[in-house]
């Protein structure tokens, strides 16, 4: 296999200035604080025709000096999980993904969104709109995360 390399997009916005101080997931906490991503001037012209989409998926490197951990044990769990069975941030690739919420648009670089959950000035891999129609599985399994879940706002209970 040969290598390859990722270019950065632009730089994500977040209230939370640590590792350690980002929410176990977007959904925490609750409301949202708004966030943003700034896209570099070369990829500005890819941002046309968003308008109208509720969400978004961003993708962005979690690479900010962690170390890969293969397995490790939860926080909020007394049982060693392999990283592939979670959300965790120390992966082998540390790329990340969120389904965000677009606020719209701050500028002609600058996308409004809420629910993220990586540190202020993470590199922003890439943009994509959120279809419910193809990305959501509302009958799909958590495996042993469903003990823990984070209750999703838009349900009741």
């Amino acid at each position: 296999m040969t290598g390859f390399s990722i270019q950065p997009i632009g730089t994500l916005h977040t209230p939370w200035p640590t590792v350690a101080a980002c929410p176990r997931n977007g959904r925490q906490p609750d409301p949202a604080p708004s966030c943003s991503a700034v896209v570099l001037p070369a990829f500005q012209d890819g941002l046309q025709s968003l308008e109208g989409f509720s969400h978004l998926i961003l993708l962005y490197w979690l690479g900010q000096g962690q170390t890969s951990r293969l397995v490790f044990t939860p926080p909020f769990d007394s049982q060693l999980r392999g990283v592939f069975a979670s959300r965790a941030p120390w992966r082998p690739n540390g790329i990340g993904l969120s389904v965000v919420a677009f606020d719209g648009f701050e500028g002609p670089d600058t996308l409004k969104v809420r629910y993220l959950d990586c540190m202020d000035g993470t590199p922003l891999l890439d943009i994509k709109p959120y279809l419910p129609t193809t990305d959501s599985e509302p009958d799909a399994s958590m495996g042993w995360l469903g003990a823990h879940a984070t209750r999703n706002r838009n349900t009741a209970g």
